[in-house]
């Protein structure tokens, strides 16, 4: 089983387009919604809550976990592969959403840093809408100037937005708090117009559509869901041992911290298909 991991339904975006892409697998989605978001904690706080995650998707049978939140990929992942993986679950493996759109934008290789044959190097502006803590712990422009110096990067923080997108707020108040986020990146940048752009929550593919209107026609948006999938269908071509077999009779199982009748009727939304969730509490006890 591959474990997906978010603070909450943002990762549910990106889990549906790993099962579009990956029938086989048989996935097991975890949502921390009892201390959902994420975005505004401290980083020892989401290194806690992401490795208690981790750990407890381990223990229901996972042996690769993909963290499906960018706050917990840019602020605990390295960590948790280079401090904590190593000595704990030297078997089992953690990967990151981050990553791959590191990738994408760099068009260099995370494993070996050398140049993705077939791709043209890129140059120009990138921008990054992300949450606040993502933004604040400086990890997409790091990772980005490691491998591509020549790109510009500029971060902005989009504050209430995660909480915006769960109220279901009108859709005229979402394309005016996206339109501020883009004026703001803008500002920023001097009035330049970015080539690229991520938007580096995964609340964010459900508002595409605002930031599509509101930036430039010629920058580039990035699909962190479709990107991240197909990362993801990359390594387990490479790594067979954490792959399904080609026909196996795949399938996806929801697991909340919060309460899983409110959860569950919320979560369609994200996952473009009913759901239902369980208390992971419950399951935890039943394994004991």
């Amino acid at each position: 089983m591959i474990g997906v991991f978010d603070s909450g339904h943002g990762g549910l975006t990106v889990l549906r387009q790993l099962t579009a892409r990956m029938p086989q697998e048989h996935f097991v989605y975890f949502g921390d919604h009892a201390f959902a978001p994420y975005g505004r904690r401290d980083p020892e706080e989401v290194y806690r809550l992401t490795l208690e995650a981790v750990e407890r998707l381990f223990q229901h049978g996972c042996r690769l976990v993909l963290l499906a939140c960018n706050t917990a990929s840019a602020v605990a992942l390295r960590r948790m592969q280079q401090d904590w993986l190593p000595q704990n679950a030297p078997n089992h493996r953690v990967l990151g959403v981050f990553v791959p759109m590191v990738e994408a934008l760099t068009a260099v290789s995370w494993r070996d840093g050398l140049p993705v044959p077939g791709q043209t190097q890129p140059d120009g502006l990138v921008a990054i809408f992300a949450t606040e803590r993502t933004v604040l712990s400086g990890a997409y422009p790091l990772e980005i100037s490691l491998r591509a110096p020549q790109l510009r990067v500029v971060s902005q923080a989009c504050k209430n937005l995660v909480a915006a997108i769960e109220g279901q707020a009108a859709a005229d108040e979402l394309q005016s708090m996206v339109s501020g986020y883009v004026g703001e990146l803008m500002a920023a940048s001097g009035g330049e117009k970015p080539d690229s752009a991520v938007l580096g929550c995964t609340h964010y593919p459900l508002v595409a559509d605002c930031f599509a209107a509101a930036l430039p026609e010629e920058t580039r948006l990035l699909d962190q869901p479709l990107i991240v999938a197909d990362s993801l269908a990359d390594y387990l071509r490479r790594h067979k041992r954490f792959a399904a077999a080609q026909n196996a009779a795949g399938g996806v199982r929801f697991l909340t911290s919060g309460d899983p009748e409110r959860v569950s009727a919320f979560a369609s939304r994200f996952f473009g298909a009913a759901v239902t969730f369980h208390s992971v509490a419950e399951l935890d006890l039943l394994q004991k």
